[in-house]
């Protein structure tokens, strides 16, 4: 039996129809219709069961680290970097779930805009696949194109700003020797930066106007976390504030500091 060209062309299309998108096409179509991107941290109430722990503030998004002070009113950050290795995600059954691990300026405190890069992760229908991308909030994110990212890389993630409006998102992988960037404007004369916010974070970002469905990601471990403030001076982690996720009355992720240089993010 011979299938004419007319029904063929039907039944292609019809399975297309059918079959979810997947892979970069289908984020970056999502990104490009402003369906993608991060909010500024949002802060949630600690369930009333959590065991306290010092220096720990809770969000419904941000998960890992924030310093949230510069050194001084005329030091503010210009520069933050981070390093880590891409998480294996884990997901069962039907359906997408995600998560994105960065580094930015500003966003916390300070909430008019954040210049960001980072990398998502995602497990659709148990198939894991990642994104390299950069965003000035309250831009949408875009991702970053001539790079490969695969669950084991390790990733140098940094963020620069030249001025208030203006700076670059870089990402290097360093497994494979790829590295990208992105000279940044801010989106307008109102989203322009602060410099008051340095930040080391794993989030459950938005899409489609809501939260994500956070994908179990293990752990995600920053090292070489370094900002540099307008003076010249290099500022370490360790007296950042703590932030873990907390959705609904139950605490997902558990953040630890580890040195002056180290934050580690695990999904609970």
């Amino acid at each position: 039996m011979k299938f004419t060209t007319a029904i063929a062309t039907a039944i292609l299309a019809s399975a297309a129809m059918a079959a979810p998108e997947r892979g970069l096409a289908s984020r970056v179509k999502a990104r490009a219709a402003a369906a993608r991107g991060s909010r500024p941290l949002e802060a949630a109430q600690k369930p009333a069961d959590t065991t306290n722990k010092t220096n720990v503030q809770y969000s419904s998004n941000w998960s890992g680290a924030v310093l949230e002070n510069p050194p001084s009113a005329s030091a503010t950050y210009t520069a933050v970097t981070g390093t880590f290795t891409v998480p294996e995600p884990t997901g069962s059954g039907s359906g997408s779930s995600s998560a994105s691990a960065w580094v930015g300026i500003d966003g916390d405190t300070y909430s008019d805009a954040i210049l960001q890069t980072g990398v998502d992760f995602t497990v659709t229908d148990g198939e894991a696949s990642f994104d390299a991308w950069y965003e000035w909030l309250p831009d949408y994110a875009y991702d970053f194109s001539g790079i490969d990212i695969a669950a084991g890389d390790e990733i140098v993630a940094i963020v620069e700003s030249y001025s208030s409006s203006s700076g670059i998102a870089i990402i290097e992988n360093k497994s494979n020797g790829q590295k990208v960037s992105k000279k940044l404007s801010a989106p307008d004369s109102s989203s322009h930066l602060g410099g008051i916010n340095a930040e080391w974070i794993v989030e459950d970002f938005e899409e489609n106007g809501s939260l994500v469905d956070l994908v179990d990601f293990g752990t995600v471990t920053f090292t070489g976390a370094e900002a540099k403030a307008a003076n010249g001076e290099s500022v370490g982690v360790s007296g950042a504030t703590v932030i873990d996720i907390a959705q609904g009355s139950q605490v997902v992720t558990d953040v630890t500091i580890d040195g002056d240089s180290e934050v580690t993010v695990r999904y609970v």
